[in-house]
């Protein structure tokens, strides 16, 4: 199947600029309740209802999921955490966005001073990484979790939302994301033609398992958004997440089209010495030239509708025929 790989100007960015023209504050129809006290509204969280400001202005986010959300929302937090590579911000998200933010800690590894000296109104965050510091955050300000991260990226993107006072313009993003997807689908060929290419998400991991990742993830959701088809192997992935694979079992990564990085470096993670050797040549995906390296940040790190949209353009630049 012939390919072009092209840069597609980014239709779903354009979308979300428009629908954040009028961001100049907080709205309030995102709230799940109205506060007692003038000046706050109640968001439903997984730790319960929290009063949180209306428009909050302090923003601290403890995960990329949580950074992306107030970007893409036209918020710059006063405080984001690393990832457990080192590098501050995922380079996917726009510099100009990013200015003056400070440094609290490393994901699930954050410094409390750090996070008490910014003087935040609101934190944001989820269960499943700090639970265990959620009273300690709640002491310095209102923190709004959601349950888990990755898979249901779209659904935590609404509570941020709510918790920013943004849900009227989050609910713009939701659409015109939806109407980005649809415009992929048909430059790949129309729903038929993509639920019949499967595709093999491989990451391989520095210090770890390369890793085939399967639907209940954030990459996993978009591609099921498209509807593509996913190899056989991924439906034993525990929890829907990523199955394990040994350097070994690499031949297990087939399907029509593979896209794969690593987390880490590639000399340590098992890529360089995989890609190139007869186990990855023998790769159906790799005979037909349709195994692209992308980058982890984006595909993997980045967690949310401004990361989805440049992974929309990418797929579509690398793989609508020519």
């Amino acid at each position: 199947m012939n390919r072009r790989h092209t840069t597609i100007p980014s239709a779903l960015a354009t979308a979300l600029a428009l629908a954040l023209t009028a961001c100049g504050g907080g709205s309030d129809d995102g709230a799940g309740g109205g506060g007692e006290e003038a000046g706050t509204r109640t968001v439903d969280s997984a730790m319960g209802p929290v009063e949180v400001p209306e428009n909050p202005e302090r923003v601290v986010v403890l995960d990329t999921g949580e950074l992306d959300t107030a970007i893409t929302l036209g918020i710059t937090p006063v405080g984001a955490v690393q990832t457990d590579t080192g590098v501050m911000f995922p380079e996917y998200l726009p510099r100009e966005g990013l200015e003056g933010v400070e440094n609290v800690g490393a994901i699930a590894q954050h410094n409390l001073e750090a996070i008490h000296e910014l003087d935040p109104d609101l934190i944001i965050g989820s269960k499943v990484r700090d639970e265990q510091r959620y009273d300690e955050l709640s002491e310095i300000a209102p923190t709004v979790f959601t349950e888990h991260v990755g898979a249901p990226w779209r659904e935590n993107f609404l509570t941020h939302a709510d918790a920013l006072g943004r849900r009227a313009e989050a609910e713009d993003i939701v659409a015109a994301y939806e109407a980005r997807v649809a415009e992929v689908v048909e430059a790949l060929g129309g729903e038929e033609a993509v639920a019949g290419t499967e595709v093999s998400m491989v990451r391989f991991i520095e210090g770890g398992n390369t890793r085939l990742y399967a639907d209940q993830s954030f990459i996993g959701r978009v591609l099921a958004d498209i509807g593509f088809a996913r190899p056989e192997i991924t439906a034993d992935a525990p929890d829907g997440f990523a199955v394990e694979i040994s350097p070994e079992q690499v031949d297990r990564a087939d399907g029509d089209v593979i896209f794969y990085t690593s987390y880490g470096a590639a000399d340590a993670s098992g890529e360089e010495e995989a890609v190139g050797g007869p186990l990855w040549d023998g790769l159906s995906a790799v005979r037909e030239g349709d195994a692209h390296r992308v980058d982890d940040g984006l595909w993997f790190l980045g967690i949310g509708y401004t990361a989805a949209g440049q992974i929309l353009d990418e797929i579509e630049g690398t793989l609508a025929a020519g």
